[in-house]
């Protein structure tokens, strides 16, 4: 064999690795393949404007009472009024309220609790805590539990910040009256009996003292 013919079979062979060696780095391309898709730059991307959408009804209002309802504006003018009123924590107080003052008038003591009244209504408890001592009536009384309590109305007057809050209380409790002679004349101290209470509370919005007051009772 010439020594020609020996140069062109190696020079073949390393031809041929060659080829193979690319094969196996680049991959093989078969048929149409879809060019690359380029990267976008998200720099380049044109912005989309969304409509943000705040506020909404205040849940801490229309949790109690419809919304847009004159109770509903007047909480809200409240809240306006001082904004750190929440109905929720109103509602949590007065629930305490209503069993701590019906207790303390039960038992015929009010001193403890004179605070949370207006003038009237403490006027209205002392008369009838007299009358009751009068005729040499007692009262037993333990309150068991609030069975039901619902926000019924609100009013705001936006000149003198003077809120009211009316709410129904359905409270049980076991209450016995005895007579001069410790007899029973009314209860039972083991039956209870259901009592309901429409009370108003009152207070000036935006002052420093938290505390609201009793305005009103009805039934």
């Amino acid at each position: 064999m010439s020594s020609s013919l020996i140069q062109l079979l190696v020079l073949a062979g390393i031809a041929v690795f060659l080829i193979l060696k690319l094969r196996s780095v680049l991959g093989t391309r078969d048929g149409f393949e879809k060019p690359p898709v380029p990267v976008e730059d998200a720099r380049a991307r044109p912005r989309r404007d969304f409509e943000v959408i705040e506020g909404g009804p205040d849940r801490d209002i229309i949790d109690q009472v419809p919304d847009g309802s004159p109770a509903a504006k007047a909480l809200g003018a409240m809240k306006l009024a001082e904004p750190g009123f929440s109905v929720g924590e109103f509602l949590k107080g007065a629930r305490g309220a209503y069993e701590m003052i019906l207790m303390a008038f039960e038992k015929g003591d009010i001193e403890g609790i004179r605070a949370f009244l207006s003038k009237e209504v403490a006027d209205s408890f002392d008369a009838a805590i007299e009358e009751r001592a009068r005729q040499g009536l007692t009262i037993e009384s333990s309150f068991v539990g609030l069975r039901e309590m619902a926000l019924t109305e609100a009013t705001f007057d936006r000149d003198t910040r003077q809120a009211e809050i009316t709410v129904r209380f359905t409270g049980e409790l076991t209450s016995v009256v005895r007579n001069k002679a410790g007899e029973v004349i009314e209860g039972s101290p083991t039956a209870i009996k259901r009592q309901r209470d429409l009370w108003t509370f009152g207070r000036r919005m935006g002052v420093d003292d938290p505390n609201w007051q009793l305005t009103a009772t009805g039934e």
